[in-house]
């Protein structure tokens, strides 16, 4: 079983959580994380560059004069890309980049890079963080109570005569933060769209990116229980190809 600590507002541990990692595949495949990564920013390319070749520069496609007799070097049609005013030799043209992969290859991967953050240490529970209108202070303020989960004993204790900056290092500002909401919250994501490297994310759009891309992952208690509802919803969830196959009879 994995811990994982509780912390409230104010920067005090109040307590922990299990988890139980066969809940969340019990092994990590890198090489699956890897693939579904590189699927996700496939999927953000942007592939709207285009490019003009020889059939969309203007001019006429006859030879300009004949191959021999006239003393010059040998042509072809004015729009090659060897004249002034040409197409492109190899154009580039509109293209989408996306690609899918399997969904339960996808959902595996979702559980994997949690159990990563869990097994690193580099996530966390957030107990009272309820918000009545827009503080972006509060939030702020907050990531600077909270210490970093993957700290050392020795990077813990606290240095003679250490600045204020350097003691900052072992909290939680300044650092890429996934914080996990149960649901839609647009005050809690207006208050903490202005941080710096701070993402706020309902668990139920989780996915492989969103987790691996940001160091630290912060879940408010509620997240945390429709977090597991969701991973053990896809973990039981049946088999589509199994329900739609008749039940053999008997043997003659």
């Amino acid at each position: 079983m994995l811990t994982i600590p509780v912390f409230n507002t104010a920067g005090e541990q109040v307590g922990q959580e299990t988890i139980d990692p066969a809940d969340f595949g019990g092994a990590i495949n890198k090489q699956l994380l890897h693939d579904v990564v590189l699927m996700h920013l496939a999927a953000r390319r942007v592939g709207t560059v285009n490019t003009r070749g020889r059939a969309d520069v203007a001019g006429s496609g006859k030879k300009l004069f004949r191959q021999k007799g006239t003393g010059n070097a040998r042509v072809g049609a004015k729009r090659t890309n060897k004249r002034k005013g040409g197409g492109s030799a190899f154009a580039r043209r509109n293209r989408d980049y996306r690609y899918s992969m399997p969904k339960k290859a996808v959902r595996a991967s979702i559980r994997m890079a949690l159990l990563s953050k869990f097994q690193d240490n580099q996530a966390l529970v957030l107990d009272g963080l309820n918000l009545t209108k827009p503080q972006t202070k509060v939030v702020a303020q907050v990531l600077r109570a909270i210490r970093r989960p993957d700290l050392t004993e020795t990077e813990t204790a606290e240095a003679v005569g250490e600045t204020k900056t350097q003691a900052i290092k072992r909290t939680l500002e300044g650092r890429s933060v996934l914080i996990g909401i149960p649901g839609y919250d647009p005050v809690l994501y207006r208050s903490a769209r202005n941080i710096e490297g701070v993402a706020v994310a309902p668990v139920s759009e989780f996915n492989t990116y969103d987790i691996l891309k940001q160091r630290y992952l912060v879940l408010t208690r509620e997240a945390l229980t429709a977090l597991k509802r969701r991973v053990k919803d896809n973990t039981e969830r049946p088999d589509s190809t199994a329900a739609t196959q008749p039940a053999a009879g008997p043997e003659s």
